[in-house]
């Protein structure tokens, strides 16, 4: 009876030890961390720049204006175009009616070509037959140079007849008439002025921006440029050109560095002096492209988390390159099967338990907005 007894009295005791046991000493999987809950996207790379924004005017700048003028005195007889007129290459301006004096010099200087190629060859004929000396022979022959130089410069005058029709060089917009039909205007006086268009890849500028001295650095000729009107009938269109020409020095009234655009507008409504805002593409390569949200950064710099198989947070480390809106374009070994984290991740750790609830939505441009697809 005795051992019975101190049989039942140590079952007691081992069982109360156990019970003790059991509230003071958690299970195994009360061990595990907190699952924490996670929206992802799927990481992408692609092009990617940084908009430096600026704003400007259409043919403000003095290297897209082609001033025409005429070498020699001369009367308007008729204006072709007025200002605000689109031309193309070719297109008659105004027709011109050379002064007296500059019609008879060009006769003249004919004239005395032709009479001094004669006497060469008169003296040529002279000399084959030892009747003239080497000397007059070598006379004769600068004379004629001499003479064929002056016509050849008065061919270049254009005079001819003294009527001539002064046409367009190139596609442009005329943008001032300095003088009327029937005008006396002496020689380099400007007649018009002719904005050009874009023409290729040489195209001169035929817009004028602004941009802080801090961004101009990073600004360089054949960056792509964005322009839409500042307007309300403009603010929707949107022309794309390239940067032609970064100033190498800051403006003193604007306190701003000029950048020259070429920029095709064809037969747009962006007219000589429209006032435009533009986006400059600066930094333009293929990286990463994440939310902003996407990427933390701490005491070791900038990272983000991807998920694996294993349904854990993975910390990776990237580089900002270039910031476009809300996106980055970074740079990282990021594995494209992989979601990457971009809400929850503050309450991340490297190993961390997610569990995926919906996916976000993938920033795609400058504005674009995240959410929950679900």
């Amino acid at each position: 009876m005795r051992n019975n007894r101190t049989w039942l009295y140590s079952g007691l005791v081992t069982a109360g030890i156990a019970a003790v046991l059991s509230v003071y000493c958690p299970s195994s999987h009360a061990d595990e961390a907190p699952v924490t809950t996670v929206q992802t996207v799927t990481p992408t790379r692609g092009t990617i720049a940084q908009p430096v924004h600026a704003y400007g005017v259409v043919a403000s700048s003095s290297s897209s204006v082609t001033t025409v003028d005429l070498p020699y005195v001369a009367r308007i007889d008729q204006m072709r175009v007025q200002a605000g007129q689109a031309v193309k290459r070719g297109t008659p301006l105004f027709v011109v009616q050379a002064d007296p004096a500059a019609v008879v010099a060009a006769t003249q200087a004919k004239s005395a070509a032709q009479l001094a190629q004669d006497e060469l060859a008169r003296t040529q004929s002279l000399y084959d037959k030892s009747l003239a000396t080497q000397s007059q022979l070598a006379s004769a022959r600068k004379a004629a140079l001499d003479a064929k130089q002056a016509l050849d410069a008065q061919r270049q005058l254009g005079i001819g007849t003294g009527h001539a029709t002064i046409v367009a060089p190139h596609d442009g917009v005329v943008t001032q008439v300095s003088v009327a039909q029937g005008d006396q205007v002496q020689a380099g006086s400007a007649i018009l002025q002719l904005s050009a268009g874009s023409r290729g890849d040489n195209a001169r500028p035929n817009v004028t921006l602004g941009v802080e001295p801090a961004d101009a650095a990073s600004i360089h000729p054949g960056d792509t440029v964005t322009v839409s009107g500042l307007s309300t009938a403009l603010q929707t269109a949107h022309v794309a050109g390239r940067v032609a020409m970064v100033g190498a020095s800051i403006d003193t009234q604007s306190q701003l560095v000029n950048i020259g655009a070429s920029v095709p507008f064809g037969q747009s409504a962006f007219m000589p002096g429209t006032r435009v805002k533009a986006d400059i593409a600066t930094q333009s390569g293929t990286y990463w492209i994440v939310p902003r949200s996407a990427v933390l950064n701490d005491a070791h710099g900038d990272y983000v988390f991807q998920t694996g198989s294993d349904n854990k947070a993975h910390r990776v480390t990237v580089k900002k390159v270039v910031e476009d809106g809300d996106r980055y374009g970074v740079d990282g070994t990021l594995d494209a099967t992989r979601p990457l984290v971009v809400v929850g991740n503050y309450e991340l750790q490297d190993g961390t338990p997610v569990h995926i609830d919906g996916t976000a939505q993938q920033a795609t441009g400058p504005n674009a907005k995240q959410g929950t697809a679900r």
